[in-house]
């Protein structure tokens, strides 16, 4: 009998502990959701919840709630864990480099473009990369892919269609023509030439694309990427420099020049082949043409002396990570309030603005911005214009006073608008659906 006591004892103590454990962890996964469900809230105050590109949906079905996509991702509070189950927040914030896809140990993550309430326009593609102009091919970030590893896939598979389709006999000076120099395009160059296409890669900027504009220290590659003429390479956490210095020693090793600069204006259709035109008024033809541009436009540029410098950038994306500069801001749009206001916490930041006044920007980035030019941590310089971008400064000159000022600077975003390729693509006669929250990348 006494045996038994001590047994009945000693379970009686067993299940209180657990049931302690499980309160405590009940206790805790509570907090846990009111975090995020504050954040949640102040996201929709602030106009960050809403997605505007590629982000993560959660298949709360089939989320174990391990924090797997949470830590996977470089990015800050893009998603959380409420009620036992992950959770976007900022979803606005999301760059879309599917770190949380990849990471998920249930496959409960989908990458998605649009929202049902809000669609994104893409062009028209189909699963062979083809527009609804026969020998018009789109791949990348144009066509909603924006991630390194599954841009250069694309890449890779919109060449293998374009040779299954080329025609043996055609009067065009090229088999192809790449227009976009950035991860796909460079993939696709690369295929192209393991075809023995006769072809040319036309880039308005630099060797890189959206990749050569990152301010990133480093960019994170959650698998590898099966490089044309190179094979796999897995580069878990690179800097834009290696990345670029990668790509440009095997596009030396296999003797594949891309042409740098050569913005292109019209795709022209003409007898049974393209005709592509540039800015600077050269024309190219070719049997079929493979976009491999960003969606998100060309940056417009300031054309003043050191903006080819790498500090300069026309896009943030992680304001986080950036501690201790010397930063200037250039523009009055959202764009450029946001970015200001987000630097400001860990950095000296200078907002110069051609105008004397804020008139185009959010209520509530305007009350912001006015609250951070009252507390100092943003100084703001009306009627402005950077001249000289120099290695540690910025040379800017003001509308009353014609005399140069020297500010000194580690980094420079700039935000001046750009041109939109929708534009180009409606142009050229591609037609443009919006997509309403459609799946770009899930598990199979």
């Amino acid at each position: 009998m006494e045996l038994l006591f001590e047994k009945i004892a000693t379970y009686s103590v067993v299940i209180i502990f657990c049931l302690i454990v499980v309160i405590i962890y009940l206790r805790k996964q509570k907090r846990e959701s009111k975090r995020v469900e504050e954040k949640i809230v102040q996201a929709k105050l602030d106009g960050m919840y809403e997605p505007v590109s590629l982000h993560p949906v959660v298949d709360e079905g089939s989320c174990i709630r391990t924090g797997a996509c949470i830590a996977a991702c470089p990015e800050q509070d893009i998603l959380g864990i409420r009620n036992g189950k992950a959770t976007t927040i900022n979803a606005s914030h999301c760059v879309g480099h599917g770190a949380c896809f990849h990471a998920c140990p249930t496959e409960a993550i989908t990458l998605c473009i649009g929202t049902e309430k809000r669609g994104v326009e893409l062009p028209h593609v189909s699963q062979t990369f083809e527009t609804n102009i026969p020998g018009i091919f789109i791949a990348g970030e144009l066509g909603g892919m924006g991630l390194i590893k599954n841009a250069v896939e694309q890449g890779k598979q919109a060449v293998n269609n374009i040779v299954k389709s080329r025609k043996n006999h055609h009067r065009a000076n090229y088999d192809l023509i790449i227009i976009g120099a950035g991860p796909t395009g460079i993939s696709a160059s690369l295929n192209a030439k393991k075809h023995q296409l006769k072809f040319l890669t036309l880039e308005q900027d630099t060797l890189g694309g959206t990749v050569y504009t990152f301010p990133r220290s480093k960019i994170v590659m959650t698998s590898a990427m099966d490089v044309p003429l190179h094979g796999k390479i897995k580069l878990t956490e690179t800097s834009k420099t290696e990345l670029l210095d990668f790509w440009m020693s095997v596009l030396k090793k296999h003797a594949i020049q891309i042409r740098e600069n050569m913005k292109v204006e019209a795709i022209i259709p003409e007898n049974g082949h393209f005709i592509v035109e540039t800015l600077s008024g050269e024309h190219f033809s070719a049997n079929a043409v493979l976009l491999s541009i960003g969606r998100r436009g060309t940056p417009r540029k300031l054309g003043i002396p050191g903006e080819t410098l790498e500090k300069v950038a026309y896009r943030l994306l992680e304001a986080e990570e950036i501690k201790g500069k010397n930063i200037m801001v250039v523009g009055g749009g959202d764009s450029a309030i946001e970015s200001a206001l987000l630097l400001a916490g860990q950095n000296k930041v200078t907002l110069t603005y051609r105008s004397d006044a804020f008139s185009r920007i959010k209520p509530k980035n305007n009350t912001k911005i006015k609250e951070a030019i009252f507390n100092g941590s943003v100084k703001v310089m009306y009627q402005t214009n950077p001249v000289r971008i120099e290695k540690d400064s910025v040379i800017v000159t003001s509308g009353t006073d014609p005399m140069e000022l020297k500010i000194e600077n580690d980094l420079i975003y700039i935000f001046a608008g750009g041109e939109l390729p929708i534009q180009f693509l409606q142009k050229i006669g591609i037609t443009i659906t919006k997509k309403f929250g459609e799946a770009v990348l899930k598990h199979s």
